[in-house]
């Protein structure tokens, strides 16, 4: 058989096996499916009756013409916000915001699996994308208005990219979806693109056919176009890149060396954030999938080595590897969200190990029984763990729906403001601009909520035994339905939202 020349140089790469000849139709009629399964899960199991949560609030807000603009803390990128516009700046409807999104998701996934499809051998991209996609924190955050599942699949597209320019240099779509994929990644969250374009910028270096400008240019042109206007923001509104990379360090609770491993487990029982994250570990059964994990990882290096495709898979899991470190090794907190990235590349040695032993000549039916087996029941185990975060969420967003027409009924009418505990939510809930004068959020000082209150209605939302602020201490109070999180809440209205009800001690 005659090759191609892309074909030839593939083969002299070090760890490269050609995969095309062994490609057939039914590979991507897999990824399609597996693609569409992930999208239907999310509109069947996540969507239905989830309201917006706090951070997505924030990113929202940024570009809806329906609802005041939520403080922008210095860590946060507005990519996400772009990407939810569509459908922001004609409606505020939530549902067809998640529709949008999963449809999204799930073509996102499809396309970053595509580009591996000349990479690996067939089954691989598509189990990879099962394994996944199946993860209830990928199905939880598919629909959502949040960078961190869009970085993992725009680090996904990068390294195959990645791999498919370095491994034939006259493909430049593979070199421009290099660039393109970088940009996301930076414009979503511009930390995490340095940690994706430092593995491959070092392989780019390391390897001798790899050796080529126009692979280094792609990425940095990639991460120059994506974190602009993350640094333009910072000059005009932060004081500058050092006092806003200074002010993020802070917030996240100054970047220092953390060993962080205890709190992604914890996490992993459908904790939005884990911070502080302390006490028992309830519900050990959540994480045996990421201690199992690395020996997987490692069992997938290895086979690719025998089946010469080290480049593919190790490239992979180096780059997996590098997007987990500032997550386990730099914040003392944790957020199941924060490894996406990571599983998504990690996903990829693991596919190969799980395919590779399901070959296995000698007892094949009763290994690939076993594998079934364990497969069925990390689902149940995803599946569960996604239901109750779901539920969470529901409850949580009938109770906000509930204070806020408690908050309307005693006269908290736009233009109005609401600050304290929930301020974000409950100020988008009512049509209300959410102000803080102390914390992470701070936007604004006493006096000017003192002067705030004297021209519009003004709430400040209170957990019990809270110390109303100087300017609130004469307010009315008022008894609010319960929240998740705090214990009997109640609100301090400002004169101007009216005099409903004698006040409550």
């Amino acid at each position: 058989m005659t090759q191609t020349p892309a074909a030839a140089r593939a083969l002299r790469v070090p760890g490269y096996r050609a995969c095309g000849r062994r490609r057939t139709g039914r590979d991507l009629w897999w990824l399609t499916g597996v693609c569409a399964a992930y999208t239907l899960a999310q509109l069947a199991f996540v969507a239905p009756g989830s309201g917006l949560g706090w951070d997505e609030t924030v990113y929202v807000s940024q570009v809806s013409p329906d609802a005041a603009t939520a403080f922008f803390s210095a860590p946060r990128a507005r990519g996400i916000s772009y990407l939810a516009a569509p459908v922001t700046l004609w409606t505020s409807s939530v549902p067809l915001l998640r529709l949008y999104l999963a449809v999204l998701t799930g073509a996102a996934l499809l396309g970053a699996l595509l580009i591996w499809r000349r990479l690996l051998p067939p089954p691989v991209p598509a189990l990879a994308g099962a394994l996944f996609g199946s993860l209830w924190i990928t199905l939880f955050y598919g629909p959502q208005v949040m960078p961190n599942l869009w970085v993992a699949l725009g680090a996904l597209a990068a390294t195959g990219c990645f791999l498919r320019a370095a491994r034939d240099p006259r493909d430049r779509a593979a070199l421009a979806g290099l660039g393109a994929a970088l940009a996301l990644v930076a414009l979503m969250r511009p930390s995490d693109a340095l940690w994706l374009g430092l593995p491959l910028a070092l392989a780019a270096l390391c390897v001798r056919p790899w050796r080529r400008p126009l692979l280094l240019l792609a990425l940095a042109a990639g991460a120059a176009a994506g974190g602009a206007p993350w640094v333009i923001e910072a000059y005009a509104a932060y004081g500058g890149l050092g006092t806003r990379l200074e002010r993020a360090s802070e917030i996240q609770g100054h970047l220092r060396p953390h060993l962080a491993f205890g709190h992604q487990l914890r996490s992993l029982g459908g904790r939005a954030l884990c911070r502080p994250c302390g006490g028992p570990w309830k519900q050990p059964v959540t994480g045996v999938w990421w201690l199992l994990l690395p020996p997987l990882v490692l069992a997938g290096v290895v086979m690719a080595a025998r089946r010469r495709l080290t480049a593919p898979v190790l490239l992979a899991t180096l780059t997996g590897l590098s997007l987990a470190v500032p997550y386990l090794f730099f914040i003392g907190y944790a957020a199941a969200r924060f490894l996406l990235p990571a599983y998504a590349l990690l996903a990829i040695p693991v596919a190969l190990c799980l395919t590779g032993l399901a070959r296995r000549a000698r007892a094949r039916t009763l290994t690939a029984l076993a594998l079934a087996l364990l497969l069925a029941g990390h689902l149940a185990v995803q599946f569960a763990v996604l239901h109750s975060a779901a539920d969470r969420v529901r409850t949580i967003r009938t109770a906000l729906g509930d204070t806020a027409a408690e908050l309307r009924r005693q006269g908290l009418r736009p233009p109005c403001v609401v600050s304290g505990e929930e301020a974000v939510r409950i100020a988008y809930r009512t049509g209300c601009a959410s102000r803080q004068t102390s914390g992470h959020d701070r936007s604004t000082s006493e006096a000017a909520m003192r002067r705030l209150a004297r021209a519009r209605p003004v709430a400040v939302i209170l957990d019990a035994g809270a110390t109303p602020p100087g300017y609130a201490r004469t307010w009315r109070t008022h008894r609010l339905p319960a929240l998740t999180g705090l214990d009997a809440p109640r609100a301090l209205l400002s004169p101007g939202a009216g005099a409903a009800g004698p006040r409550e001690r």
